[in-house]
């Protein structure tokens, strides 16, 4: 149904066992003329949810009428994906830190020009999926800077950045090349991810990129209408302070969590002990990040985000 497919293969520097270190993307012409959407995901190599999505949005897109273009980066990060680790083996630094990358910097700011220049630079809206690693599960979507492809997803809960005191909260993501450098409508998708079936989460992510696909006229079909949603201005993210089993006592990712309420506790499996018992940190607030299963955790890792209805809109 699309005019063309085109896979795109940019090799962007040699690796020293003589492979050729690539980006590939896939782009689909449309019949008629209309913008360029670039869908990305991996970005960190272990949130790979959004690349399944991303497999079945090509599926589906093949065969469906189209305006304009799309431009699918399926994993962004190929060296951390195939380890199933957040950051690149090679130097191992957050890539989405590293924008707008360097040609003379490390592996990750090579890779970071090489996505700049290939991908961010040639798009007109970019879409970029995130999820929860192999332990979180996270459901929540940015407000950047449109605020009606933003909730045209579907999520519940939105969360909308405020600027840090030097005016910015870009510096070093995708984001400095996307809003900043080009002023181009940009979303972030955090869905998906734990020690659970993904398949749930993928058809989340799938219906709701068609949807915003759809807002901007670029494929057949009814919008469909936005749920009930919240705004949230703060975030707070909240990781536990002893390694052990975390168990999770916090209501489903959406539900309300009231002051005093535990989120969870950190259980010895040596000993039994209950090492830690974790709070929510606001009076009234929404889950957003959680282990939904009981998981092995060190202390600092990832364990939960909840956002503060105290000043939330809908």
């Amino acid at each position: 149904m699309v005019k063309s497919i085109n896979p795109i293969r940019h090799k962007f520097t040699t690796l020293a066992d003589g492979s050729d270190a690539v980006l590939l993307m896939h782009e689909l012409v449309g019949e008629t003329d209309g913008p360029t959407v670039g869908i990305s995901a991996s970005i960190h190599g272990n949130e790979n949810t959004g690349t399944q999505a991303i497999l079945e949005l090509f599926r589906l897109l093949k065969d469906t009428p189209l305006s304009g273009r799309i431009v699918l980066l399926p994993v962004a990060n190929p060296s951390a994906f195939a380890v199933n680790q957040r950051f690149a083996t090679h130097d191992k630094v957050d890539l989405n830190r590293q924008f707008p990358g360097s040609p003379s910097g490390t592996y990750s700011q090579q890779l970071a020009l090489a996505i700049s220049d290939e991908f961010l630079r040639k798009i007109d809206i970019h879409i970029d999926l995130h999820s929860g690693t192999d332990r979180p599960t996270v459901d929540y979507v940015y407000i950047w800077n449109d605020e009606e492809l933003s909730r045209a997803f579907g999520s519940t809960v939105l969360y909308r950045p405020v600027p840090d005191k030097q005016g910015t909260v870009f510096a070093g993501t995708s984001k400095a090349v996307t809003i900043e450098e080009r002023g181009i409508p940009s979303v972030v998708v955090e869905l998906g991810g734990g020690i659970v079936d993904q398949t749930p989460y993928i058809e989340r992510t799938v219906n709701g990129v068609l949807n915003m696909l759809r807002v901007r006229g670029m494929i057949p079909g009814d919008v469909a209408p936005n749920p009930k949603q919240i705004v949230c201005n703060e975030l707070a993210g909240i990781r536990p302070t002893q390694g052990g089993l975390l168990e999770p006592l916090c209501p489903a990712n959406g539900e309300i969590i009231k002051g005093g309420q535990l989120l969870g506790r950190v259980v010895s499996p040596y000993t039994f002990e209950t090492l830690e018992e974790i709070q929510t940190p606001f009076e009234n607030g929404v889950m957003i990040m959680q282990h939904l299963t009981r998981n092995v955790v060190e202390s600092g890792d990832y364990g939960f985000m909840v956002g503060n209805l105290d000043g939330a809109t809908d």
